[in-house]
């Protein structure tokens, strides 16, 4: 239902995560991973712009894992029979989650070879 209070549409919004969540063994591994990440830096001390650049590449992972879910679950809901250009939607949004984790490591890395002064 469009124009819901902003209270419903933040209610509305924690409900699909929790629907993720409970759901979506994929999206838990994302939130498990991006928490050991977090912890991981926490302890090498970064500079608060590589902060922002890795707290940025796990929420997008998070939300392109979420993204690819709904487009799933709608998908399944509307044919669920196996369908080639079905299982090509599936593909591609496995894809989209598929770049964003190549990005968000590669932003691991650039984090960790630049700098050299915190590491043990």
């Amino acid at each position: 239902m469009k124009n819901q209070e902003l209270v419903k549409r933040i209610i509305n919004a924690l409900n699909g995560i929790q629907h993720a969540w409970q759901g979506e063994r994929s999206f838990r591994t994302h939130v498990v991973i991006g928490s050991a990440v977090i912890i991981f830096f926490l302890w090498w001390r970064l500079p608060t712009v590589w902060w922002a650049l890795i707290i940025i590449s796990i929420m997008l992972v998070l939300a392109a894992e979420l993204v690819n879910s709904s487009i799933e679950a709608l998908a399944d809901h509307l044919h669920p029979q196996f369908h080639p250009s079905i299982g090509k939607v599936k593909d591609i949004g496995a894809g989209m989650v598929l770049v964003m984790v190549i990005a968000a490591i590669l932003i691991g890395i650039l984090a960790v070879l630049s700098n050299p002064h915190v590491i043990p």
